[in-house]
């Protein structure tokens, strides 16, 4: 007898994860597929916006995500003289419950996400089992194929929703097109020891001539993306650990013998930066969200809030209809209707900040930061700062908790 649920979400990832807790919270049938045995995979994006925090308090998980080791970024200043910092983005002139950015492991995160699933007699979350493929009826998808150690199996479901990531292969086998726009670079992820006295850091990049870096304060250590040309991973490489090395201190000054824990060039992840967006984000009888339907860069952190932002708002439109197993390629539609300007227009500020500031550094462009007009604005009228942190911290377009998933801390 065939295996049969109301919705099939691919990846557990933090937009599937939101996605399968908010529809179990309606009561809807829902099974949550991660290939992986579970989330412990490191250089994943582990910032939390205030907007995801304001999410996880209308959840009632406000307190045990509090409960988590995290630092907590609350400006990001820049330095327009040795000893002047001036604030660019400051998430404190925000009007949110909690204003600043929590650095917590992804992970951290997803389990949370699961241990609330768990608690819902109609969530399922199926850990070590992969989606191969797709089931189609009449040119309709009916649920998907999967393998896991028992062996290969079949889920129908009324409805599937890729959340599998930039690779996707939900997309892909649904014959979904994607629009690339062009990247001028890749990123070297690495961590360094971090000492409890050092000075706070700012997610502003580090910028010398061809590389710029961004230094990620972490709980006992920093998490490091140096910024290289797209295409040369193999280059740079070939020129061996001395010149990686050269290559942090001149932008990292302060590690100082830090950088010799990094002993081999493997300890070096490569990411492959890509900026997509599907031109339709759904088939009949599939949806695709998050990083499935537009692969953020990783310019300013926000991909992860708004893959969470995608899993709320598909919640809210396809609850009831999944609860009356009625839903229709338009009500599919209209996830993306409610999500494309949103995803428009952060897309389009990173291309910008992609042609105008880091594109020319990986070039070996004479750039040195932010112009100075801005900074002297920033540091004459201190509320703009508030205009940056709400485009990275909130979004263009914020989703809050529908009234079916809200719950306190004490209904948990």
């Amino acid at each position: 007898m065939s295996e049969r649920t109301s919705c099939a979400v691919v990846g557990g990832g933090p937009a599937g994860m939101v996605l399968g807790l908010l529809l179990a919270r309606a009561g809807v049938e829902v099974t949550v597929f991660e290939k992986h045995g579970d989330f412990l995979r490191d250089f994943r994006g582990d910032t939390v916006h205030p907007a995801t925090l304001r999410l996880l308090d209308e959840l009632g998980l406000w307190p045990a995500f509090d409960a988590l080791p995290q630092s907590r970024l609350r400006q990001f200043t820049i330095d327009a003289a040795p000893g002047h910092p001036v604030t660019m983005v400051d998430f404190e002139r925000l009007r949110l419950p909690h204003r600043y950015v929590a650095m917590v492991p992804q992970w951290d995160l997803l389990n949370l996400l699961a241990e609330a699933g768990a608690a819902e007699p109609t969530f399922t979350l199926r850990l070590d089992t992969e989606v191969t493929g797709l089931l189609r009826e009449q040119g309709r998808i009916t649920g998907v194929r999967y393998r896991n150690a028992l062996g290969d199996g079949e889920l129908r479901a009324d409805v599937t929703v890729g959340c599998d990531g930039r690779g996707s292969l939900v997309r892909h086998a649904a014959g979904l097109s994607v629009r690339e726009f062009p990247v001028s670079f890749d990123a070297w992820w690495f961590r360094l020891p971090r000492n409890s006295d050092e000075a706070g850091f700012s997610l502003f990049p580090r910028i010398a001539p061809g590389k710029a870096m961004v230094v990620i304060p972490r709980e006992g250590y920093l998490q490091i993306a140096l910024l290289i040309p797209k295409g040369s991973d193999a280059r740079l490489r070939a020129r061996g650990l001395a010149a990686f090395r050269a290559d942090v201190l001149e932008l990292l000054p302060e590690a100082g013998n830090t950088v010799e824990s990094i002993t081999t060039l493997d300890d070096v992840k490569h990411l492959d930066v890509k900026l997509n967006r599907l031109r339709r984000w759904h088939t009949d009888g599939l949806l695709c969200i998050g990083d499935a339907a537009h692969a953020m860069s990783p310019a300013g952190g926000v991909g992860i809030n708004v893959a969470v932002q995608d899993g709320v708002a598909t919640a809210r439109l396809l609850a009831d209809k999944l609860r009356r197993g009625s839903v229709a390629s338009r009500d599919l539609a209209a996830v993306r209707r409610r999500r494309i300007v949103a995803t428009v227009l952060t897309q389009a500020l990173q291309r910008q900040l992609d042609a105008r500031l880091l594109g020319p550094v990986v070039r070996g462009e004479d750039v040195t930061g932010p112009p100075a007009g801005l900074i002297r604005l920033m540091e004459r009228v201190p509320w703009l700062s508030a205009i940056p942190a709400y485009l990275v911290g909130v979004g263009i377009r914020p989703e809050r908790a529908p009234q079916f998933a809200r719950r306190t801390a004490r209904q948990r």
